[in-house]
């Protein structure tokens, strides 16, 4: 009776094993963030109020996106769900900003090897940028609210703002903009880009799940006890819209390996680079295609 007892507590504790080990859950995200207005183009005599118009709402377009989030108990794979474009949508405001608003590629983390690996096509050239997951120091809040049913509680915490992410440029105030006129006073037109500048750091805040004990979230976001399923910077907003656990159908959760492999520093340093001639080259036009990537 005690071989058989034995027997069968040895046989849950596998099957349990088994059960963790095949774990996986599927998270459907919707990222929206504010659209900058381009206030700085009504100066330029070849911008009119109705081509203004339209570059906001395609900007508007550009920064509305849906997320897939794959995860099991250890990995993760981020990536932007494939929508169908209209012809002569890939111009060259899209090519410039199309992977520097959070899509571009598939984000794999791994969170016990803290690593991530992300493809990203910028210029027409793959890059695969592999690093280690940056820590956030969250600060757990007692706060709590519900996402589609889940219990979830409030995470805050401060992060660097990424030089290289559309997403954390922030309008510049009066001052900054007559300062920046008074530099550039023999330029007849103004890139837009001019009326932007990067803040320092930003204030991120979490809503995670303990219901669902993975140590993963969208995006690079990582380290909290329970799937996040909402992240805000103050101009996205991310935010689960659907869940799925133990699919009968498996998702393979790999990292990819096409691209040149390239550290962060030194992919944000490329792009910086690159955005710098882009502007230069577009100070005093309305727009155009972006430089050609150098081999």
């Amino acid at each position: 009776m005690k071989k058989l007892f034995f027997y069968m507590i040895l046989m849950l504790v596998s099957v349990q094993i088994q059960a963790q080990k095949d774990f996986q859950g599927m998270a459907v995200y919707e990222s929206k963030t504010q659209a900058p207005k381009f206030e700085g183009m009504r100066g330029n005599r070849d911008i009119t109020p109705e081509m203004q118009k339209n570059m906001e709402e395609r900007m508007k377009k550009m920064l509305e996106k849906t997320f897939i989030l794959n995860f099991d108990k250890s990995a993760s794979i981020y990536k932007e769900e494939e929508k169908l474009e209209a012809p002569g949508q890939q111009n060259g405001m899209r090519i410039m900003f199309g992977s520097l608003t959070g899509g571009g590629g598939t984000f794999y983390k791994d969170v016990k090897t803290k690593s991530y690996t992300v493809d990203k096509e910028f210029m027409g050239k793959e890059f695969l940028v592999v690093d280690s997951l940056p820590k956030l120091d969250w600060k757990l809040e007692q706060e709590t609210k519900q996402i589609g049913g889940y219990n979830c509680f409030k995470a805050t915490a401060v992060k660097q703002a990424s030089k290289t992410d559309f997403r954390n440029f922030r309008p510049k105030n009066n001052d900054d903009k007559k300062e920046e006129t008074k530099k550039t006073s023999g330029d007849t037109k103004t890139n837009f880009t001019d009326n932007f500048e990067i803040p320092k750091e930003i204030i991120v805040t979490a809503w995670y799940t303990p219901e669902i004990p993975v140590n993963q979230g969208p995006e690079n976001y990582w380290g909290l006890p329970g799937l996040i399923l909402e992240i805000n910077d103050g101009t996205t907003t991310i935010l689960c819209s659907k869940i799925v656990l133990n699919a009968k159908e498996k998702v393979e959760i790999k990292p990819s390996k096409k691209g040149k492999v390239i550290s962060q520093k030194d992919y944000d340093e490329t792009v910086i680079k690159k955005m710098e001639e882009f502007r230069e080259m577009n100070r005093g036009r309305a727009g155009g295609p972006p430089p050609p990537m150098g081999r």
